[in-house]
Formats: structure tokens, C-alpha cells, sequence
């Protein structure tokens, strides 16, 4: 590391780390990679690069494999955008994924979110916001809430829009998809957009062509052009066509393609099978009727679907779920005897923690006020009264078979985990904050309770204030404290678990944007129906940095068939709990968010009652799955789709690390010097520095501790390039007017050999620098150029000038004037030429991608045009052939007519076709003529320094 620098040096240094460079090259990635808090894989890194690709393109689709880190691939993109001083920021995904974008964001890349829900826009609206969409941090919305203000969102003029699970828009080409050509529409004018799926061709290549005009309207001709071409044309021919067109806007890895760089581990199932007692039964089937009743007082008519749902689910979960849920109802049926307002949703979200969420995927019906009738109040007395009675009966039941069947299952997993070497550590998933109260109890008077901690949205209970309140104290004055109560508390619970816990006990909430690897036993007490809710919950533990299989456990009541049916479809047919790679990505992808399939299966215990009624459901809901996973398509997705190069992730890792390990030296090599100037206390080594005294530098107070590099982990205090410090630093050093010095170089104290400067070692020479800045095509380029030459006219070739700037200084000298020789500006003006050649040949091969593009549009439309003429064609033949053989002369005269119109019809339409190719070519020529217009450069050179050399 560069011990003391000059100011040429700290100058020099300060523009490597900040300099943009061009879009397509790893180095413009480069202080993105250095502020990440995340182990980078090569396919990640490469999958940001092709968002970058081409300035001209409207956007990408990235489609790597369930598991592969496509949130990391986009938070990249982000991230990089976000550095650019590019704020305007959107993200549209699942409602159930808000939190963990905003979670990841944090963690990894150190971004604030905004997560954006109708209270929040009620809110700003009502403070007078006329666009409550342009906030200082990056936004974060549902699909409902996007489609909802979709005038506000076409209002903004975005720098990038990333759609989550883009799979829920493939459908868009069909004008009865709403909630897609709304959230199309609006985003339009969005010229940089991600689009984000694992699958993004299910059945039909339809759903290709809906995403890929969501990005770009001209990769493609229109749908019937399409289909045309695609669908019905020559599969041999037109599939390679395809191919190359989804080449320049798609790009999919298989997680069986980055094993070289991936290590995963296998999922484990246990099966924990129990048997309600007669009671249990009896309230079950008690509580069952009721919801099967087709008029209930207690349920609102709009809301009935959703809150049957989570009824049955509670009942499922524990007699304290569901005891607490039906002294809700019975509270809001006592209300409306007496006309008192009452919303179910927000009384039943104390029950069922992802209520808010699931409710953002249905309808909801606003109940309007009425008188009760005498015969309405009778019936709500009579409900009332029952469900006091369903009520007794389940606070009555002191002993719970699946309680003490969680016992069993904590021993015998624990055992598994033995096994395995991992360390004694479960999390037990419930959808019920009572019935993690419940557990709570339970597992009080076991050895569990010393490391037992709880996890749910309010996260306020006795013991989780305490672990709060010493975190709090242990990281006071670090980088960890984010003054956030919510995400410090959150933080807090997880270290706890990780250094001390042995159970922790989470609601839905702890599904979302927590990392476990080094957690490896996941208990599913209470099992989703929602095939993504459950992914969801054992990827916090069997993702990218676990050590160990991941055993997970599900209970199973084989006494209720609807129970076992579920966990045999959740396991067999998406494959949740067993083998390397979890779920199955083309099944997750079939089914979207999940909720469809969850609203099915509650139709099901709904309106089924025997078991063969209830297994002929099933049955018919898996030929279902079945028949809309067509292997043919899966083979074509791989065809179209699959453009993997192994040689090319090798070279990014190498180059990736590379890159990131030089500019944490650059960026230390800064800090160590100003830390230097300002007599500090400090010791630097490679990952960061260790400050013995708190110290006061430009305003910044920097306390005592150590401070490492994002990578590092360690949060007591992180470093990256955008502190506010680094930031001033660096913006003091570019703007910095240097004079001409005299700068004497010390090659033995590099410590490394620098064999091409070896030879002038004793030589003196001349070193000009210069910024090179290159605008076109609607984005600049920064280079640093330097040239340097020996007294005696030698000049030195290749990268040498830059590493004589990286060798350390041994003494410094300002001087009045420096005469440069002719011969190294004649250098100078060709390093610049050289880079300006090789930024227009880079542009011209964008441009010709868009021409390509551009011509394959205006001959999709045109072929499109001549399908109709093919047609009448055809027609025409069958008309004269009609005619030929016709049994009699009325029947001859009548297919003449018919022949004699078709032809009519051709002619007016070949006479339109002229016409309207013409417009398509003009069109074309008019968007050529706007590219070419782009791709002239505006070209600034700014001197930075001139300085005379010494290697001793």
C-alpha cells in the first residue's frame, strides 16, 4: 500500500475511483462492487453487465434459475444507477416481497427504500403532496398499488423501473390481462427497465413476446406478425430467428451451469405426523360448518374469501389461533347490533400477521350502511351465541396433540442436525402471533428456554426489548445502529439468535428479509398453502453461505385428508422439502404469487366434506399443474433462451476481484494518507484501519474502533465510497489545481517487482495527465490519459505511466514552469485518438444492434401485412377450384362471384400494403436518423497535472 502520496497521486487516484466508465466494461461496476455487502458471484456480476450492455436498449430481462440471485443482479443495476446520481428509482414486485427488497437493499448495498402502501399515499396526499411518487429514496410498491396509481407512476420521468416476478405481466397481450396493460402502459415512456422471472416462458411463446414488449415494442413486430412468424411458421427456421432476437434483451443462467462457482447443499424432509384429540376434532368440525354456511353475519360479502381463508388456517394452527379469532368476529357482530363501525380486516391483522399483505391480492368489497331488520338482529344474536360457544370449547382444551408432537420433532431434528455437524439451532415458522404465544408457553418448561427468542412484525415482547436495548449499547457508536427502532430491533434479534439462541419462534414476518444460513433446521408448524410463501421461508436458511443440509420439518394431521393432500402436493409436485435445489422454478412460475393456488385450495376445504370428494379436488387440481407445465415449451425456453459461456464467468470472477481488491487499495492508500496529515492514531491494514482515539476531520466525527471495507462484515463501522467523508475527499482532490512538482519515485519501497520500469530506475523523465470525457449516445465516458517519457526522448509505452503514479513517493517539490517536449504531446494526442477510435467502434456496434433490431420490427410488420393477401390467396385457389367442379351452373356463377370479390378485396389490399410498408420504412428511417444524431461525440479534455520524474 502507497504509504505517502503526492498530490499529483492523491488526484490521479481520486478519478480511478470515481471516473465513469463505459457501461459495458466491469471497471464501470467497480465502486459498486467495492460498497457491496455481498459475496459476489460471476453470474451476478455478468447479469449487470448485460443490463448495461447497450445505452441505446430499453431494457432486460434477466431470467436465471430460482435461487440464483436475480435480487442481487438487479440490486447491482441499482446500485450502480444510484451512484450515477440517478434517484428517480421504482420497484414493482409481490406485495409479500416488499419488506425483503427493502431489507436487501440495506444490508447489501447500503440503499434506503421506501415501501409504498395506500396509508403512506393517503397520508402524503393529504399533507398537500401533488406527487407523492418523487421521494428522496428508492421506492417500493406492490403490483395492485402500481396498477392502482398508474397515473401517478406515468407521471414520473423514472431513471429505472425493476419488476420483480415480471412472470404475473407474460399475459399482457391479451386485453382482458388489466392489471398488466395498466402497469405496460404506464411505464411506456420508461426507457431503462428490469424485468425480473424465472420463468419467463411457460406455455406458449406468446408470454415471450407479451414481456418483451413491456421492455421494448420494437424487438418484435405486432402479435399477429408474431404468431405468424413464430407460431405457425417452420420451427427450424424461425427458432434460431428467435433466438438471436431474445439474444440482445434476455439472458438466463441455470443454477447447474454455476455449481463451479456456487456450493449448495441438500434439503432434508421430516415428516412429523399427529393426531387430534376427540375434542380438537369436534371444534374443528364444529368451526368447519359454520364457514361452510353460505350466508354468515360475521363475514363481510366483499371480504368473505380472504377472511375464510385465514379462519381456516387458524383452526389449522392452534385452539388459541382460532379462540382468538372468534372472540373477534363475536366483538364485531356486537358492534353492529349496536350500528358501531368495525373494519374485520384490521381487527383480524393481530391474528394473522400477513393479512395486510394477502389482502393487497383480492377484491375487496366496501360494506355499505344499512338498518338491521328484526330478523337480521336475530340471526346475528343467534351467530353470536355460537360462536361464544365454538369459542369455550377451544379455550377449554388445555392439551394440544400438535404441541407435544413440536416436542418429538425437536428432538428428533436436533438429532438430525448432530449428524449433519450443524450447529443446534431451529426456527419454527407459525402464520399465528397467538400461536407463537402458545409455543412460547410450551417450550418453558423445556431446556429451550434459555435460547428462546420470538420473531413477528412488532417484535415488543419483554425479552426482545432487553436483546434491543444491549445491542443498542454494544453497537453504540457504530455503523450497525441505523436510528431505524423497527430494522435495529430486527438486526438485534437475528445476531442474538445467531450467537446465543437455539429456537427462534417467527411469524410470516420472519419469512421476509432475514438471511439464516446459520440456522439449518426450519420447522413448518403451521404449513402455507401458498408454495412461494413456503420457498420463501426455508430460503432464509438453505441459501448461498450455508454449510450444512437443511432438514425441514412439516406436521402433518394423516387423519384429516385435506391436511395430507396438501403436504403430498406441496411435496411431491414442487418437490419444497427434498433435493439440492428446492422447489421447482417452472412449477413456482406457473403459479405466479401463489395466491391463485391458495385461493384453490381453500375452495376446497370450503365446499368439500368427504374425503373422496376431497382427494377427487386434488386429484383434479394436479392434472391442472400438470397440464400447464408442458415439457415441449420447457425445451423450447431452454433453446431460446440458454446463452451460458463458462469462459466468460471465469474471466469476470478474475477480473471481478481483481478490480475490487486494487480500488480498496486506492481507496485505503487516500484515507491512509489524510488520516496521516492529521496526526491520528490509526493502524491500516488490508481490509481497513484501527482508530485508538476519536478524531474530527473535515467536519466528520469519527469515533474510536475499527473501521473495515463493506465486504468484511463485521458492522462495527463500515467504510465505503459513498461515506460522506470518502465522498468530500475525494470531490477536494479532483477539484485540486496542481502546479507543476518534481516527484521522486522509490521502486524498491513498492515491494513488488514492476518489471517493465525496472529499466529506469536512475532515469528522469516527463509525465502529463489529462481527463478525457466523451459524451454520445446519451451517456459519458471518463478517461484518464497519461503520457510519459525519459529526458533522453524514450517514451514509455503501454500502461507504464500508470504504474509509475502507483510507485511510492519519496519526495515531493513544487516548481514554476515545466517545458515539455513536443514529442510527448504528439503521445498524448494519440492515447486520446486511440480511446476516441475505440469509443466510436464501440458505438457504431450499438447502433448496428439497433438497426438490426430495428429492420427485423419493420419486416415483422410487413410480412404481418402480406398474411392477410396469403390468405385471400389461398381462398382464391379454393373458389377457382370450386368453380371448376361444379355440379351446376348456379353453383359455377355463384364461385365466380365469390372468386371475382376475393380478387377485388386483393387488389385494394395490395394497394394498402404499398401504402402502409411505406409508412413502416419512413418510420424506421425517421428512428435511424435520431440514432445517428446520438452517436456524434462531444468531446472535453481537462488538465489535471504535468510533473518531472525521478525512479531511484
Amino acid at each position: 500500500m502507497l504509504s505517502k502520496l503526492s498530490n499529483q497521486q492523491k488526484q490521479y487516484l481520486s478519478w480511478l475511483l470515481t471516473k465513469k466508465s463505459a457501461d459495458n466494461s466491469i471497471d464501470s461496476l467497480a465502486s459498486t462492487l467495492i460498497d457491496s455487502q455481498v459475496d459476489l458471484n460471476p453470474h451476478q456480476v455478468d447479469a449487470a453487465l448485460f443490463a448495461f450492455k447497450n445505452p441505446l436498449s430499453q431494457g432486460v430481462l434477466l431470467a436465471d434459475e430460482v435461487g440464483l440471485g436475480k435480487t442481487i443482479e438487479a440490486g447491482l443495476v441499482i446500485a450502480q444507477t444510484w451512484a450515477e446520481r440517478k434517484k428517480s428509482i421504482l420497484i414493482i414486485t409481490p406485495a409479500n416481497l416488499r419488506k425483503q427488497w427493502y431489507q436487501e437493499l440495506y444490508d447489501k448495498f447500503g440503499l434506503k427504500a421506501f415501501i409504498f402502501e395506500a396509508k403512506v399515499y393517503n397520508q402524503f396526499k393529504k399533507e398537500g403532496y401533488t406527487k407523492p411518487f418523487i421521494q428522496d429514496d428508492i421506492i417500493i410498491c406492490s403490483y395492485q398499488f402500481a396498477k392502482s396509481k398508474a397515473n401517478d407512476i406515468k407521471n414520473i420521468a423514472w431513471d429505472l423501473v425493476v419488476i420483480d416476478e415480471a412472470h404475473r405481466l407474460r399475459n399482457v397481450y391479451k386485453k382482458q390481462n388489466i392489471t398488466a396493460n395498466v402497469i405496460k402502459q404506464s411505464l411506456e415512456h420508461v426507457h431503462n427497465k428490469v424485468l425480473l422471472t424465472a420463468t419467463p416462458l411457460q406455455n406458449s411463446l406468446l408470454e415471450l413476446y407479451g414481456l418483451v414488449s413491456i421492455l421494448d415494442e420494437r424487438v418484435f413486430g405486432d402479435l399477429e406478425s408474431f404468431k405468424s412468424q413464430f407460431i405457425t411458421g417452420d420451427k427450424e427456421v424461425t427458432l434460431p430467428q428467435l433466438r438471436a432476437r431474445l439474444s440482445m434483451v434476455c439472458k438466463r443462467t441455470l443454477r447447474q451451469q454455476v455449481q463451479p462457482f456456487v456450493s449448495y447443499t441438500a434439503r432434508r424432509a421430516i415428516v412429523q405426523d399427529f393426531t387430534p384429540s376427540k375434542e380438537e376434532q369436534q371444534l374443528r368440525e364444529l368451526v368447519a360448518g359454520y364457514l361452510r354456511r353460505p350466508n354468515l353475519q360475521a363475514l363481510p360479502v366483499g371480504q368473505r374469501q380472504l377472511i375464510s381463508l385465514v379462519l381456516w388456517k387458524l383452526l389449522a394452527s392452534s385452539t388459541q389461533a382460532i379462540a382468538g379469532a372468534l372472540a373477534t368476529m363475536t366483538a364485531r357482530l356486537e358492534k353492529k347490533l349496536i350500528d358501531q363501525d368495525s373494519n374485520i380486516l384490521d381487527e383480524l391483522d393481530d391474528d394473522y400477521e400477513a393479512l395486510t399483505e394477502s389482502g393487497d391480492d383480492y377484491e375487496e368489497l366496501l360494506e355499505e350502511d344499512e338498518v338491521l331488520s328484526a330478523q337480521e338482529k336475530q340471526a346475528i344474536e343467534l351467530e353470536i351465541a355460537e360462536l361464544k360457544e365454538f369459542q369455550s370449547l377451544a379455550i377449554n382444551i388445555k392439551q394440544q396433540s400438535k404441541g407435544q408432537a413440536l416436542l418429538t420433532a425437536l428432538e428428533t431434528a436436533f438429532e438430525a442436525l448432530q449428524e449433519l455437524g450443524a450447529e443446534r439451532k431451529a426456527i419454527i415458522f407459525t402464520e399465528s402471533k397467538r400461536t407463537q404465544e402458545y409455543l412460547t408457553e410450551l417450550l418453558k418448561s423445556t431446556s429451550y428456554l434459555e435460547g428462546l427468542v420470538l420473531f413477528n412484525g412488532t417484535n415488543n415482547d419483554d425479552k426482545a426489548k432487553k436483546i434491543y436495548k444491549e445491542w443498542i449499547e454494544r453497537y453504540k457508536g457504530t455503523d450497525r445502529v441505523t436510528g431505524a427502532k423497527s430494522a435495529d430491533t430486527r438486526a438485534a434479534l437475528v445476531d442474538y439468535f445467531r450467537e446465543k439462541g437455539s429456537v427462534m419462534i417467527a411469524t410470516e414476518a420472519g419469512a421476509e428479509g432475514i438471511n439464516l444460513q446459520f440456522c439449518s433446521l426450519i420447522i413448518n408448524y403451521d404449513l402455507p398453502w401458498n408454495p412461494q410463501r413456503i420457498e420463501q421461508r426455508i430460503g432464509r436458511c438453505h441459501r448461498y453461505g450455508q454449510k450444512h443440509d437443511v432438514v425441514v420439518v412439516n406436521f402433518v394431521d394423516r387423519s384429516n385428508e385435506a391436511d395430507s393432500r396438501v403436504y403430498d402436493l406441496l411435496s411431491e409436485k414442487f418437490q419444497l422439502f427434498d433435493g439440492v435445489f428446492g422447489a421447482s422454478d417452472e412449477i413456482l412460475g406457473t403459479i405466479g404469487s401463489g395466491v391463485d393456488f391458495e385461493k384453490r385450495i381453500a375452495e376446497i376445504y370450503q365446499e368439500c366434506r368427504d374425503p373422496e370428494e376431497i382427494a377427487q379436488s386434488f386429484e383434479s387440481l394436479q392434472n391442472e399443474l400438470s397440464a400447464e407445465i408442458n415439457e415441449a415449451m420447457l425445451n423450447t425456453r431452454n433453446l431460446l433462451m440458454n446463452h451460458f459461456d463458462e469462459n466468460v464467468l471465469y474471466r469476470i470472477k478474475s477480473d471481478a476481484v481483481q478490480i475490487r481488491q486494487t480500488y480498496e487499495q486506492y481507496l485505503l492508500a487516500l484515507l491512509n494518507d489524510e488520516f496521516s496529515q492529521h496526526d491520528a492514531n490509526v493502524m491500516f491494514d488490508a481490509n481497513g484501519f484501527q482508530l485508538d482515539d476519536a478524531i474530527t476531520i473535515d467536519g466528520i466525527l469519527f469515533n474510536a474502533g475499527r473501521y473495515d471495507l463493506a465486504k468484511t462484515n463485521t458492522h462495527e463501522h463500515v467504510i465505503r465510497l459513498n461515506h460522506p467523508f470518502v465522498q468530500s475527499l475525494l470531490d477536494r482532490f479532483k477539484a485540486q489545481m496542481l502546479k507543476p512538482a518534481k516527484l521522486v519515485f522509490d521502486y524498491d519501497a513498492y515491494g513488488l517487482q514492476v518489471s517493465s520500469l525496472k529499466p529506469f530506475i536512475g532515469n528522469s523523465g516527463f509525465l502529463i495527465a489529462e481527463l478525457l470525457e466523451v459524451s454520445s449516445l446519451g451517456r459519458l465516458e471518463q478517461h484518464i490519459v497519461l503520457s510519459a517519457m525519459t529526458n533522453s526522448g524514450e517514451l514509455l509505452a503501454d500502461d507504464d505511466p500508470e504504474k509509475l503514479l502507483k510507485l511510492p513517493m519519496k519526495s515531493q517539490v513544487d516548481i514554476a514552469h515545466i517545458t515539455l517536449p513536443e514529442k510527448i504531446y504528439l503521445e498524448q494526442e494519440n492515447r486520446k485518438n486511440r480511446i476516441l477510435e475505440e469509443v466510436n467502434v464501440r458505438n457504431l456496434g450499438f447502433f448496428d444492434q439497433e438497426i438490426i433490431k430495428l429492420d427485423g420490427w419493420a419486416d415483422d410488420l410487413k410480412n404481418g401485412l402480406e398474411v392477410e393477401i396469403k390468405e385471400i390467396d389461398k381462398a382464391i385457389k379454393e373458389a377457382r377450384k370450386s368453380a371448376t367442379i361444379a355440379a351446376s351452373l348456379h353453383d359455377k356463377l355463384n364461385w365466380q362471384k365469390t372468386q371475382r370479390e376475393l380478387e377485388m378485396k386483393r387488389t385494394k389490399l395490395r394497394r394498402e400494403l404499398f401504402d402502409r410498408q411505406d409508412e413502416i420504412d419512413m418510420q424506421r428511417n425517421e428512428l435511424i436518423g435520431q440514432l445517428e444524431g446520438q452517436l456524434e461525440q462531444q468531446v472535453q479534455v481537462k488538465k489535471l497535472f504535468e510533473i518531472e520524474w525521478e525512479i531511484i
